[in-house]
C-alpha cells in the first residue's frame, strides 16, 4: 500500500497483518479523495480506522490534524507507525469503539470536516443506526461522511446523500449535512 497523492505521495505504509483488517484499496482512495478536492486545513475523523490509510492520504493532502480510532490493537500498531514513518504529528490515536468516540467528540463540541466511516463490512447494519444518530453533532459547516460498505448496501443515514458509487466488491458513499 502506499500515499496516492499530496506531500507523502508515493510513500508505502503499512496495514496490519491477518483479516480482521480490510484496507481500502489504493485505486478506490484515489477515487476518493479526486471526489473530495482539496482538504486545506480539515480536520478529520477516521472511524474504524485499520491501518489508517484514509486518515493519512487526507493528512498528506492538506488535511490539519486527524483523529485516529479502531478497537484492534493491530491496527493501531501499523497507524502509529505509518504516522512516524511518515513524521506526522497532526494526528491522535485512540484504542476505542468508534460509536463511543464519535459521541464523546460530539459531547466536547469537537467539528470535523471529513468524517471516514469504514467498518467491517459485517457490522454495518449494526452500526448505522448508532452512527446516524451520533454524526450531526460532529459536523462542522459544509462537512462530508464518506461510508465504505460492501457492493451490495447502500448506506441510508439522516444526512443528504451527496453520492453513492461502487467499486468492485465496495461502495462510497458520501454524505453531506441536510440543507436547513
Amino acid at each position: 500500500m502506499r500515499i496516492i497523492a499530496g506531500t507523502h505521495g508515493g510513500r508505502r505504509i503499512v496495514a496490519p497483518r491477518g483479516t480482521r483488517t480490510r484496507p481500502t484499496a489504493d485505486r478506490v482512495r484515489e477515487a476518493l479523495f479526486s471526489m473530495l478536492g482539496p482538504l486545506d486545513g480539515a480536520s478529520v475523523l477516521d472511524l474504524f480506522a485499520g491501518s489508517g490509510a484514509l486518515g493519512l492520504e487526507a493528512l498528506s493532502r492538506g488535511a490539519r490534524r486527524c483523529v485516529f480510532c479502531d478497537t484492534d490493537p493491530a491496527a493501531l500498531r501499523a497507524v502509529r507507525e505509518n504516522l512516524a514513518t511518515l513524521a506526522l504529528a497532526e494526528a491522535v490515536v485512540f484504542q476505542r469503539d468508534g460509536v463511543a468516540l464519535l459521541r464523546e467528540e460530539g459531547r466536547a463540541g469537537r467539528r470535523h470536516e471529513l468524517v471516514l466511516l469504514d467498518p467491517p463490512y459485517e457490522c454495518w447494519a449494526e452500526l448505522e443506526p448508532q452512527l446516524g444518530e451520533a454524526l450531526t453533532a460532529v459536523l462542522a459547516a459544509g462537512a462530508v461522511v464518506v461510508v465504505e460498505t460492501d457492493a451490495r448496501v447502500t448506506p441510508a443515514l439522516p444526512l443528504a446523500m451527496r453520492t453513492s458509487r461502487r467499486y468492485g466488491s465496495a461502495r462510497l458513499t458520501l454524505f453531506e449535512p441536510p440543507q436547513p
